[in-house]
């Protein structure tokens, strides 16, 4: 197989050169009909993950040979190897083979199984991990490179934010929260009429947000107090003590893929609304057992440190909700952590009405959650690495 690849390469850099293409990619690119960067995609990968040889023709494994193997046995799919191609070529211009090969094993067994965009979210993580130095150079050139362009065409109005991942945190959470509450009242009232027109709502998520960015700056302008629905747009920084006491490491933001320099963490934290770390103080109860049917505020943001949004589709933690695993009331489930876990609305009716079970794993913050499918998806119930945990780099 290996041999029949390095065949295939001379072949098409021959075929390339003979078809007057200028290189492989845009060849591939007219051959299938896609974009010569998803086609230079596919080329690096290729590369990446053939058979080599030295100088004196001496057979060399290929650079990857994880990720070779893991794509030749239907573990990953290719592109999802780019993703994680794509991400140890850049590394290796800060770090050693050792730590190269280390990331690799890592980042192709914790992909196995992911959907692409949870492999963007593993690499996004693994590129902080593997050059945390790397990480505040970046924030200052998008803080340095920020703008909103802003123009008018057939009846529109066209805005174009950028900025960097610290400053748009807040931005972000406002808006899911507007989001949150729209849906929470759709869930309440499904049929009522909830538009400003007077009909059933029916608006997508975009359009939502649009509306959302509208009645917020409206708010803003008017300097009153009209019961804006944010309450759910805290926005929580984490951060290890350790690395916030030594000024290194990383932090993150919810909500955001993009890790921050502890340095951001520190000149964000004493901002309105921000959360800096989840921490829980020492007279704080975490574990209400029977003694409360509502998770606490507390207890809400311990399961956001652990579950990271919705353990099911993934969805922001302002739009989920603390649920029982175990019910309150049919199973006299308690309120505690170990039998709490974030869901969205939609979520959290699909398990109940379709079966499976969801289990924790440990009492800490650091517990995994994973969820059992129903005998329909999986006659073995075989379980599922949900959470934080899921994405995280961590071993």
């Amino acid at each position: 197989m290996r041999a029949e690849r390095s065949l295939l390469a001379a072949w098409l850099t021959r075929i390339t050169k003979q078809q007057g293409f200028r290189n492989s990619a845009t060849l591939i690119a007219a051959g299938i009909g896609s974009s010569t960067g998803d086609a230079a995609k596919l080329t690096k990968l290729g590369k990446a993950t053939a058979p080599r040889s030295n100088l004196l023709g001496d057979r060399l494994p290929a650079k990857y040979p994880a990720v070779e193997a893991a794509i030749h046995h239907g573990k990953i799919a290719a592109d999802a190897g780019s993703l994680i191609v794509s991400t140890l070529n850049d590394a290796r211009l800060h770090v050693n083979v050792e730590r190269i090969t280390e990331a690799e094993t890592l980042l192709v067994e914790k992909a196995a199984g992911l959907t692409l965009d949870e492999v963007r979210k593993l690499v996004t993580h693994a590129a902080a991990w593997l050059n945390p130095d790397g990480v505040e150079p970046r924030e200052e050139e998008a803080r340095a490179t920020r703008s909103l362009t802003m123009f008018e065409r057939d009846g529109s109005l066209f805005l174009n934010l950028k900025t960097d991942v610290a400053s748009g945190a807040p931005v972000k959470a406002a808006i899911e929260a507007w989001v949150a509450t729209v849906f929470q009242a759709r869930q309440n009232d499904p049929h009522g009429d909830t538009t400003d027109e007077g009909g059933v709502d029916r608006r997508t998520v975009a359009m939502i947000r649009a509306d959302a960015l509208t009645a917020i700056c409206e708010h803003v302008a008017e300097c009153d107090n009209n019961g804006l629905p944010l309450a759910g747009a805290t926005v929580i920084v984490r951060v290890a003590l350790d690395d916030l006491s030594d000024g290194t490491g990383l932090a993150t933001i919810d909500g955001t893929d993009q890790p921050i320099s502890v340095t951001t963490c520190r000149q964000i934290a004493a901002s309105g609304g921000v959360i800096p770390v989840v921490l829980v103080s020492a007279g704080e109860i975490l574990d209400w057992g029977r003694e409360k049917r509502l998770f606490t505020r507390a207890q809400r943001l311990a399961l956001v440190e652990r579950d990271g949004g919705c353990v099911m589709c993934g969805l922001p933690p302002q739009m989920t909700k603390a649920h029982h695993i175990r019910w309150w009331l049919r199973d006299t489930g308690p309120t505690d952590l170990s039998n709490g876990v974030l869901l969205c609305t939609s979520c959290h009716h699909r398990i109940h009405d379709n079966g499976g079970d969801i289990q924790v794993e440990g009492t800490t913050r650091a517990s995994k959650v994973w969820i059992i499918p129903p005998t329909s998806v999986d006659p073995a119930q075989t379980p599922r690495l949900s959470g934080r945990a899921r994405t995280s780099i961590a071993a």
